[in-house]
C-alpha cells in the first residue's frame, strides 16, 4: 500500500458565489490577486515538499479556467518538486491528453521531469473533465479515443531509441519522433490512467497500467474496479496484484472527533464550492446519452451530489474522517468491500484549511494509520479478496456508527 497527498491548489479567496454565475470556465480573473496567488503557490509547494519528510508520496493535478485549481500546467510544478524533493514518488495524475495537441510535448516533459527526479515520477493520463472542453476548444466526443491514441505515440516515444520515427493516426500526425532526453526508467515511467467506468476500465487493464478512480464510493467501486480485474484477467491470465488499482478520497485525521470534524469542514469546500451550469458540467458528446440524461435531471456520474453533506460523504466512501482508529476502520471497511487497491490518494487540503492543521493530519495519518494499512495490504491475497468482496451485499452507504463517529449521529 502506497499513498500519494494531494492538494489542488485552490484560491478561496472569493466574493459570495450569488456574485459570480460559475466557478469553472468564465470566473473573470479579476478576483484573483496575484500576491495572494504567490502565497498560496509558496504555501502549497511546501506542504508537497513535506510529504518526503512525513513519508508520504506526492500527487499533483492540472485544470484549467477555474479557482478549485491554480494549476494549468501540472508539469511545471512536478519539475519543481523534482527538484526540491529527494524520497518521494511523484504522481502527475494528469496530463489531459485530448486537449494536448502534441503529445510529443508531453513524452519529453515526463522524461526530463524522470531525469531530474532520478526516476520518481508516476506519469499519470486523463481525458479532462468536462469543464475544460471549451476551454481547451477541443470536441469532447471521442475524446478517449484521442486520449489512447495519444499514448500509443507517447510509450513509442519513450521506447524508441534508434533516432526518429513517424506517427500518422486520426488525430495526430507526427514527423521525426525523437525524444531527449529518455526516461529514468526503462522502458517508461509507470503510467497510470484514470477510469470513470468498467467500460473505460478496460483498457487500462488489458495494458497493465493502474487504475485510478475519484471519489466513486460504495455505489461504483466494485463496479469501476470489476471492470479493470475481469478485463485484466482476461488479458493476463491472473488477477491483479493490489498495486495496479488506485482511489482517491477526501482524508483528515484528527487526534479527537471535534478536531477532525474541523477539519473535514474545511475540506468540504472542494465541494461545496464547485458551481458549474449544466452547459459546461454536460457538453454534447462528453458524456454517453444515459450519464448526459442524468446530469441533466441534476445527477451526478459519479455519485457526488450538489451542496452535499460531510455526514453524507463519509457514508458513502468519499470522505474519510476521524480520529486514527477512525480512519483505518473506515478505509480498510471500504478497500474490503472493494476488493482492495494498492494506493490510496488522499485529498489533505482545501479550502482554508490551514498549513498547521494540515500537517498535523499528515503527521498523525503517516504515524498512525499508514503502517496498518501498509501491513493489512501486505497480508492480503487479491484473488481471495476479490472474491470475497463479490460476496458481500451491495451498499449504496454504510453506518459511520460502526466507525464510532459520532459527530454524524
Amino acid at each position: 500500500m502506497k499513498t500519494y497527498w494531494f492538494t489542488e491548489d485552490c484560491y478561496p479567496h472569493l466574493p459570495d458565489e450569488s456574485s459570480y454565475r460559475s466557478i469553472r470556465v468564465d470566473l473573470p480573473s479579476r478576483l484573483c490577486d496575484p500576491d495572494v496567488a504567490h502565497d498560496l503557490y509558496n504555501r502549497y509547494l511546501d506542504l508537497w515538499c513535506a510529504c518526503d519528510d512525513i513519508g508520504l508520496d506526492i500527487m499533483l493535478n492540472e485544470h484549467h479556467q477555474t479557482a478549485t485549481c491554480m494549476v494549468p500546467a501540472a508539469p511545471i510544478m512536478l519539475g519543481i518538486l523534482a527538484r526540491q524533493t529527494k524520497k518521494a514518488r511523484l504522481l502527475i495524475l494528469g496530463n489531459p491528453l485530448p486537449n494536448r495537441n502534441q503529445p510529443v510535448r508531453v513524452a519529453e516533459e515526463m522524461a526530463m521531469v524522470d531525469v531530474i527526479s532520478k526516476g520518481r515520477v508516476d506519469c499519470g493520463f486523463v481525458r479532462s473533465v468536462p469543464y475544460e472542453a471549451a476551454a481547451a476548444n477541443v470536441l469532447p466526443w471521442q475524446g478517449t479515443k484521442r486520449l489512447w491514441e495519444a499514448h500509443d505515440l507517447i510509450v513509442k516515444a519513450w521506447t524508441t531509441h534508434d533516432g526518429p520515427f513517424n506517427f500518422e493516426g486520426k488525430w495526430y500526425h507526427h514527423r521525426q519522433v525523437n525524444v531527449w532526453p529518455r526516461p529514468y526508467q526503462q522502458p517508461h515511467p509507470p503510467i497510470w490512467v484514470t477510469m470513470g467506468s468498467a467500460s473505460t476500465a478496460v483498457p487500462v487493464a488489458q495494458h497493465g497500467h493502474v487504475g485510478a478512480v475519484f471519489l466513486a464510493g460504495y455505489p461504483n467501486i466494485r463496479t469501476i474496479f470489476g471492470g479493470y480485474r475481469e478485463a485484466y484477467l482476461k488479458a493476463h491470465g491472473r488477477v491483479p496484484a493490489l498495486d495496479r488499482l488506485a482511489y482517491l478520497g477526501l482524508c483528515y485525521v484528527g487526534e479527537n472527533e471535534r478536531e477532525a470534524e474541523a477539519g473535514a469542514r474545511k475540506l468540504m469546500w472542494y465541494m461545496d464550492a464547485n458551481k458549474v451550469p449544466v452547459e459546461w458540467s454536460n457538453p454534447p458528446g462528453y458524456h454517453p446519452p444515459a450519464v448526459s440524461a442524468q446530469v441533466m435531471k441534476g445527477r451526478s456520474g459519479a455519485g457526488v451530489p450538489t451542496k452535499p453533506k460531510l455526514e453524507e460523504q463519509m457514508q458513502r466512501g468519499n470522505v474519510f474522517v476521524g480520529t486514527p482508529d477512525q480512519v483505518f476502520n473506515q478505509i480498510k471497511a471500504f478497500w474490503e468491500y472493494s476488493g482492495g487497491f494498492g494506493n490510496m490518494l488522499i485529498m489533505g487540503q482545501a479550502g482554508f484549511l490551514s498549513d498547521a492543521d494540515a500537517l498535523k493530519s499528515m503527521n498523525l495519518y503517516s504515524k498512525e494509520v499508514y503502517p496498518r494499512l501498509r501491513d493489512l495490504a501486505a497480508k492480503a491475497d487479491p484473488a481471495e479478496l476479490y472474491e470475497r468482496s463479490k460476496a458481500m451485499p451491495a451498499k449504496q452507504a454504510v453506518d459511520l456508527g460502526t466507525f464510532g463517529v459520532d459527530f454524524v449521529r
